[in-house]
């Protein structure tokens, strides 16, 4: 056996020992959260023990969207470089948790936001299987998309678990169809929605900053303008929707006072920016680390509204199971209140998967679908507040993680568009100057790569007048082009991204139907 075989059986074992690690805390934390529900909540007979087994699924499920969906939250601030892989999981973890706990929602819909109506599973026992099937269902589909490397949207998981098993249960008039169509919408609409808002400010601060020839004295200007909107429009949007338990008011009113924050930011960094930016290079390098605080800001800011948001809606089949069983198993009613019980297993759980299986699903945000810097993670991070409180005052359905994910595909594929345009301008040139004016035309390429968006096109205009017919043939530029831009926007990556995102609901609708079915024979032989 040869040294290097020695060095695969030693990596191996070192991978096995973590996995094992990881599989064991994971296991703690389920055991610790059935330990709970046999002392602590007290629940006895038939409907008891479904309670503790709904309690562990619950903390399954939560791990799972740890480990799935807060990368969307983080990934571009790790990709991006503006904080460690360590640092973003404590950072999420900690506002995860604070958003679940201080923000989280009394109440959750029992029939998730409508999907099955409460009168066609007016038994309690079956109503308990429905919500159980669909937790173990909305948890194993979120497994095997981490597993494969797809962050999926945790709310399109249980909703789809919702209706498979509410469907097989009460037949297909038991389905609110019309809230389902809606869903369906908002796989179109939120990546297309959040795709154009990101590429829209990745636009805007190229033009207003890196195309300019003295790109401090931009960035001076620009950058505490960028920061200012991005805290009205954080601010907006937490207000709206991650502080909604704590102080609920009316859009214009949230407005405003994101407005005022906004305001009172730009005008407070306008000094730090001014300071910073002086002593910074004239190169989008070195420009790029004016966006690193703003970009950690938003980092906590998207997992503490996550937290608020999605831990309660996740937990919903627990918390409606609780309701159900505490009740006396009597009723079963159209929303539930939600134990701070429940609400600590989603929130502990979330952290813990994130600490323990996030890593991959960051990655994969942050830098498997293309590269990011700062400034596309900026834009990135802005999609996703300005997207939200866009589409909710519309009233379309969206989905955070398709949000963000749109928002990466978007910044992905401006630069996909303008470094293509760009190859194909210099290969223009280079072809029509391979003579005796190779040296002026490297001269004016290195000049024209300096030059701002109108003098590049002067120029061009220019080289284009007096150039003959090019030399590459049509064949050899587009197969160029193809090649470089599978370099910028990875499309195995999209692809599989998109198939994960299209099939969650069919997919996860059958996993609880199959096993609604299976408990109920198991139950009633």
């Amino acid at each position: 056996m040869q040294l290097k075989d020695f060095a695969e059986i030693e990596k191996a074992t070192k991978s096995g020992r973590k996995e094992f690690f990881r599989l064991g805390l994971g296991l703690i934390f389920v055991v610790c959260v059935m330990l709970y529900a046999v002392l602590g909540v007290g629940a006895k007979g038939p409907q008891g023990i479904m309670l503790v087994m709904a309690a562990m699924i619950g903390g399954y499920m939560a791990m799972n969207i740890g480990a799935n969906d807060v990368a969307n939250n983080v990934g571009p601030a790790v990709g991006s470089r503006s904080i460690t892989m360590t640092g973003a999981i404590v950072l999420a973890a900690i506002f995860e948790v604070a958003g679940a706990l201080i923000a989280g929602g009394d109440v959750v819909s029992t029939i998730r936001g409508g999907i099955i109506k409460p009168e066609a599973i007016a038994d309690t026992s079956r109503f308990i299987w429905v919500m159980t099937a669909a937790l173990l269902a909305g948890a194993l589909w979120l497994n095997f998309a981490t597993a494969i490397g797809a962050p999926v949207s945790t709310t399109h998981s249980i909703v789809g678990a919702v209706l498979g098993a509410g469907v097989m249960a009460g037949g297909l008039d038991a389905a609110n169809w019309g809230t389902l169509s809606g869903i369906v919408a908002s796989w179109v609409v939120s990546p297309v929605l959040g795709g154009l808002v990101a590429a829209g400010f990745l636009l805007w601060i190229k033009r207003a900053i890196t195309y300019k020839p003295d790109m401090v004295g931009a960035a001076q200007r620009t950058v505490p303008l960028l920061i200012g909107l991005m805290a009205f429009a954080f601010a907006t949007y937490l207000i709206l929707k991650g502080l909604n338990k704590v102080w609920k008011t009316d859009f214009l009113t949230a407005t405003v006072v994101g407005l005022a924050i906004g305001v009172l930011t730009w005008m407070l960094t306008r000094a730090s920016v001014r300071r910073r930016a002086a002593h910074l290079s004239n190169t989008k390098e070195s420009i790029n680390s004016l966006f690193t605080v703003p970009l950690i800001c938003a980092a906590a800011l998207l997992s503490f509204a996550h937290g608020a948001n999605d831990v309660a809606n996740a937990i919903g089949p627990l918390a409606a199971i609780t309701d159900v069983v505490l009740n006396g198993g009597h009723q079963v009613s159209d929303s539930a209140g939600i134990p701070f019980w429940v609400m600590m297993v989603g929130a502990v759980g979330i952290a813990l998967g994130l600490g323990l299986y996030g890593p991959k699903l960051i990655r994969t945000v942050g830098g498997e679908i293309t590269e990011l810097d700062q400034m596309r993670a900026f834009s990135i991070a802005m999609s996703a507040a300005v997207t939200v409180i866009i589409a909710s005052q519309m009233g379309l359905p969206v989905s955070s993680t398709h949000i963000a994910l749109g928002g990466v595909f978007g910044v992905g594929f401006l630069r996909e568009f303008i470094k293509t345009n760009y190859s194909q301008m210099l290969d223009e040139i280079k072809s029509h100057h391979l003579g005796d004016d190779k040296e002026m035309v490297s001269r004016y390429l290195n000049d024209f790569a300096k030059a701002d968006v109108k003098s590049k096109r002067i120029m061009l205009e220019q080289l284009k007048a007096r150039t003959a017919e090019a030399r590459l043939s049509k064949s050899e530029r587009k197969q160029m082009r193809k090649v470089y831009r599978q370099e910028l926007v990875k499309r195995s990556a999209v692809f599989k991204i998109a198939a994960a995102w299209i099939i969650t609901v069919p997919a996860s609708a059958l996993m609880a139907a199959g096993i609604y079915f299976v408990m109920v024979t198991v139950a009633q032989p």
